[in-house]
């Protein structure tokens, strides 16, 4: 289990993250979110819900200036989690997950490798899901695997709703993420190390 608490001017966070893979997952109570950014919060909780993770997020930030700060804060504290959580054990370092939500299908492929990129399509076709602005999902991930240090490739393949969007990439990533956290007996890499 990781705790981390990150305190900033502009954010409060506090995150304990688990990865157990069990054959009996106990759903209840397994994902706590809570943020000011509901939108926000419900894919979080998707994620990490379909990843069959063990989370407890709690953030704070000034989102009167604008959300931004906690987004991005968010998937800082979280790739420093997994960044923590990997380092500690052997994994399995590749991931991969193509979801659909109706209209929408997204591609998340990852490793981790210990040498952070991003690739991030997005064909978002509204701006907006709700009053949550989804130009900020591509600062979250940018914390989140510089942080973490994986290399992600996000591809919003199709789409014609935002939110359905949004939330069929948050399912992938967290199917995508635990796949590549399983357990291994040895390191898979030609370098010896990560």
């Amino acid at each position: 289990m990781i705790e981390y608490q990150r305190r900033t001017n502009e954010t409060d966070i506090s995150c304990v993250f688990d990865y157990k893979q069990e054959k009996t997952y106990d759903e209840k109570d397994s994902v706590k979110i809570q943020t000011s950014l509901p939108f926000f919060s419900h894919l979080l909780e998707t994620c990490f819900y379909h990843g069959k993770f063990y989370l407890t997020l709690k953030a704070e930030g000034d989102i009167e200036v604008d959300p931004h700060h906690l987004v991005e804060d968010i998937g800082i504290v979280l790739g420093i989690c997994i960044k923590k959580w990997w380092q500690a054990h052997t994994v399995s370092r590749f991931g991969h997950a193509v979801i659909p939500m109706d209209d929408a299908l997204s591609e998340v492929v990852l490793d981790i490798s210990g040498r952070s990129y991003l690739l991030f399509r997005d064909i978002f076709p509204q701006p907006m899901a709700g009053t949550f602005q989804v130009a900020l999902l591509r600062e979250f991930f940018v914390a989140i695997s510089s942080k973490a240090q994986m290399n992600v490739h996000i591809i919003l393949r199709e789409g014609l709703n935002s939110h359905h969007m949004a939330e069929s990439l948050y399912k992938a990533f967290g199917i995508s993420l635990a796949q590549a956290l399983l357990p291994l007996s040895e390191l898979r890499s030609t370098k010896g190390v990560l």
